[in-house]
């Protein structure tokens, strides 16, 4: 009896090693595969009953394609080879459930900002540390337009032809291209 306990938590150990797990059915030992992280050498097993969560999609709006989750900066690809996009275009990836932004609203949110010609982010309250708090009459018209309507605790995607920021005349230093569409990403924080 005490030979055939140890064969059978030595075998245990063996399969657990080989990325199984050991379940008593009908006083027989089984095994049944465990998935793993083949990069690491000390993979987690994922419990059956539990099912594994994908990534947040990639959601595309025009020459951006955005992903990443809610509250932490957003990781954004831009086709630069895209055409430039003539009028605003918005895509909301979460909708919030909090107060609606209004034309004489005072808004708190991150974003990071893109130029649709460059590729390269422009600008990141992320990378400040903090979100930034504005009325939102005092922004372009790319962001007075796009940011009405979006709830708090909402992400919104913003492609904002140049007429719509800065047209010709960038801010000096800014990195924006003249003529350049703009691709922001908006976590809105709150809306006074």
């Amino acid at each position: 009896m005490t030979v055939m306990r140890k064969s059978l938590v030595f075998l245990a150990v063996v399969l657990l090693a080989s990325g199984c797990t050991t379940t008593k059915r009908d006083g027989a030992a089984t095994y049944t595969p465990v998935a793993t992280d083949s990069m690491s050498a000390s993979a987690t097993p994922i419990p059956s009953d539990i099912a594994p969560t994908s990534a947040p999609s990639a959601e595309a709006v025009g020459p951006a394609t955005v992903s990443g989750a809610m509250g932490s900066e957003p990781v954004v690809t831009i086709d630069t080879a895209a055409a430039a996009v003539t009028k605003l275009l918005l895509s909301d990836i979460e909708v919030g459930t909090g107060a609606t932004v209004g034309p004489n609203s005072t808004v708190t949110a991150h974003y990071a900002g893109y130029g649709a010609t460059s590729g390269k982010q422009f600008d990141s309250s992320w990378l400040r540390g903090e979100p930034a708090t504005f009325p939102l009459s005092g922004v372009i018209l790319g962001w007075q337009q796009g940011l009405q309507g979006m709830q708090v605790g909402g992400r919104r995607v913003l492609v904002i032809p140049a007429k719509l920021g800065y047209g010709d005349t960038p801010p000096a230093g800014s990195g924006i291209q003249p003529g350049e569409t703009l691709v922001f990403v908006v976590d809105l924080v709150d809306s006074k």
